[in-house]
């Protein structure tokens, strides 16, 4: 691609991060500052694959190695460590969200959601959902917040059981998890029972 830099993550960087993820929890990556180093060829389609030089990357333990160093600032991704920092294409959310549980009936339902890569979030307040409709077709593209302002795209299947809980709120059809109304699409659109 032009003007893109090709750069590779240096070894001492990958190891610092293989460190860090075998501690408690994620790498403290809001922590580290490091320099830029320029993009790599390295991206995340639709459906969740990752790619490296155009080729998928087939070892699960290496994607979630780099998922858990994969920030987001403003509409851009990085991979970080730290010692470096680099640029990789994310064509519409990192992550991919497979499945979810349900807990609790109205108000007071929740909705906790499992990715592609074994996260687990509870939509609420601070992990919330966002429907955003194709401007020619207006279907809806659902996502979760999943972490570190990351989203993961919700998969046909569980938008389709989403759909199932949805009740109407305020004008809004939507759903509950968390204390909070998820509206996916204004009541007076959805067309009329059969």
């Amino acid at each position: 691609m032009s003007g893109q830099k090709t750069v590779t993550p240096s070894a001492e960087g990958l190891a610092a991060s293989i460190k860090a993820s075998k501690t408690r929890g994620l790498p403290p990556v809001e922590k580290w500052n490091p320099p830029f180093c320029g993009d790599i060829d390295m991206e995340i389609r639709r459906d969740g694959t990752w790619f490296y030089e155009g080729t998928p990357i087939g070892r699960p333990g290496l994607v979630k190695l780099f998922a858990s160093i994969l920030i987001r600032e403003g509409e851009k991704y990085f991979l970080v460590t730290p010692v470096e920092k680099v640029g990789i294409r994310v064509l519409d959310a990192p992550f991919i969200a497979v499945d979810f549980e349900v807990s609790g009936e109205d108000r007071d339902q929740r909705l906790t959601f499992t990715t592609n890569l074994d996260d687990i979030t509870v939509a609420g307040e601070d992990m919330p959902l966002r429907f955003v409709r194709d401007a020619e077709t207006g279907e809806p593209s659902p996502y979760v917040s999943v972490r570190r302002n990351l989203e993961a795209l919700i998969d046909r299947k569980s938008f389709y059981r989403l759909v199932d809980l949805g009740v109407h709120h305020k004008g809004m059809f939507g759903v509950w998890s968390g204390g909070v109304f998820f509206g996916i699409i204004p009541s007076d659109e959805l067309p009329a029972e059969a």
